[in-house]
């Protein structure tokens, strides 16, 4: 029997923050989770050429982190650890396994699509977020991208905690911003299960990825799923407190947009802007460096309406709006990173466990609770956003509370910040982070300002405090510190249940 039947109500607040469990309604919560944003993609993390004014001002009003950390280096692990509290040695969904492919097709019009789409399922024995947030009286709305389970699976929106859905069960269905089907689970709207809305104006026309007859598709995933998510919000009410996962498929590839005032203000901005002759994968595109740049603006732009939202329904007060991405940039459907600095100096990308495939952007805005203006070098994962929910939604002792009595190890990985957010004493800190990832054969383990990379077995070892950048293996200085590291990551990792995640080479033992 899964976890989720038997989730208990909680309502008290944890020790040091008792007081403010006790004379406060509960905060609203709206996570705001992006794809494939670099840790330097944004003006006020040293971006200098996309404008994002309304992301600058959430940071101005609230705590920018400088040492935040994905799950992962791929979308599906990474929001796998943040809806799991486990990191990837733990975790049940270490990677992005695919429910797609060989499935019989169904007709869409003029194009075909798979019957069955998705990736691997959450553990359902397992709690997840949202059935936390729920189990806490929240209203729990998701729009955008699920990954954590193919339809008609034992973990879909419906099945995990998940009030009202609008988006993509499958990132990589996500690929196409003018795609043939969405989709929706919306009790108030007589949807008994997740189901499939098709695009009916997108289908008329191909899908190929060179077909010049894709640009005549009109219905844009990325507005359309932010309509819904703004008429959720519209829907809530000081009455009950509501926890919102917003998780955009912005930045990702493939770069194909709307071309409207947003991308026209970019172009003829870059100088020697490039074209994108398409793959199978994502669809043929020009001016890639003006494409890439009005994505990030266009996110901006959502994010701004979402705070004038809050603001005209006198919710912002009482609201913590959190923007982050789920890792590193990407450099698919002709991306440029490089030339935009994408990764904030950080070596590596997407798919990478160096710095620059984790690191990302993460910003918290709570006006009168968390201090305006301020840069915060706590270092946290996504592992830590369940225990740091649960101090500020007064749940107490969560892993005893949500933690499978009938599994052996039920792990929970993450430590709350919410001592930082609030600027309160007692801030407990990580003894090390933790990566794995099979795709690429790599692992990482962060200890204080120790980084050891490990890449098909073979380790090095980098200072972070002087070397930033990750050039300089000092492996050979500091054998001590190698066997330190190395032993955590034979305490940590545990053999994956799916065997696709299995190809992950451990260093030697020290």
């Amino acid at each position: 029997m899964s976890i989720t039947r038997n989730l208990l109500m909680g309502s008290t607040a944890l020790v040091g923050l008792t007081a403010f469990a006790q004379n406060t309604d509960k905060p609203n919560i709206i996570f705001i989770l992006c794809d494939d944003m670099g840790y330097g993609d944004l003006a006020c993390y040293g971006q200098p050429y996309i404008q994002t004014p309304n992301i600058d001002r959430m940071a101005s009003e609230g705590m920018l982190f400088t040492q935040a950390y994905a799950g992962s280096p791929v979308s599906a692990p990474s929001r796998a650890t943040l809806m799991t509290g486990q990191h990837t040695g733990h975790t049940h969904v270490r990677g992005n396994k695919e429910y797609w492919k060989g499935r019989p097709q169904q007709q869409y019009g003029v194009t075909q699509e798979p019957d069955r789409v998705g990736q691997e399922p959450y553990d359902p024995n397992h709690v997840i977020l949202p059935e936390i947030m729920k189990a806490n009286g929240y209203t729990t709305g998701m729009f955008g991208k699920w990954a954590g389970g193919y339809e008609g699976s034992v973990s879909t929106p419906k099945t995990r905690g998940i009030d009202e859905y609008y988006g993509y069960i499958c990132q990589y269905m996500a690929h196409r911003y003018f795609p043939n089907f969405l989709n929706r689970y919306s009790p108030r709207r007589g949807d008994k299960d997740v189901i499939r809305i098709t695009m009916d104006e997108n289908v008329k026309y191909s899908d190929g990825c060179t077909n010049p007859d894709y640009a005549k598709r009109t219905q844009y995933s990325g507005d359309m799923i932010h309509q819904e998510a703004l008429e959720w919000l519209d829907l809530q009410t000081k009455d009950k407190p509501f926890y919102g996962l917003f998780t955009y498929t912005l930045p990702h590839a493939e770069l194909y947009q709307p071309n409207d005032s947003i991308l026209q203000a970019y172009y003829g901005k870059f100088c020697n802007d490039k074209n994108f002759g398409g793959t199978d994968r994502y669809h043929a595109t020009i001016n890639t460096h003006a494409q890439f740049a009005a994505m990030i603006t266009r996110l901006d732009a959502y994010v701004g309406e979402i705070m004038a939202k809050l603001k005209e329904k006198g919710l912002d007060d009482n609201t913590i709006l959190i923007f982050s991405s789920d890792n590193g940039p990407h450099e698919e459907g002709g991306a440029d990173p490089d030339f935009f600095g994408r990764d904030g100096k950080l070596q590596g990308k997407k798919r990478s466990c160096h710095e620059g495939g984790i690191r990302i952007p993460f910003i918290v805005r709570w006006p009168g609770h968390v201090k305006a203006g301020s840069v915060n070098d706590h270092m946290l994962a996504f592992y830590d956003i369940m225990p740091t929910f649960c101090d500020l939604i007064g749940q107490e002792n969560y892993i005893e509370k949500f933690g499978n009595k009938k599994v052996e190890h039920d792990y929970f990985d993450g430590i709350s910040f919410a001592p930082t957010l609030l600027g309160k004493e007692g801030q407990k800190e990580h003894d090390f982070l933790y990566w794995e990832f099979h795709e690429t054969n790599q692992m990482g383990v962060r200890k204080g300002d120790w980084k050891l990379y490990v890449n098909g077995g073979k380790c090095k070892l980098f200072n972070l405090a002087n070397d930033i950048h990750e050039d300089h293996d000092v492996s050979a200085q500091h054998p001590e510190v190698v066997k330190e590291l190395v032993k955590i990551i034979y305490e940590q990792h545990t053999t994956p249940d799916v065997n696709e995640f299995k190809t992950v080479t451990l260093p030697q033992r020290q």
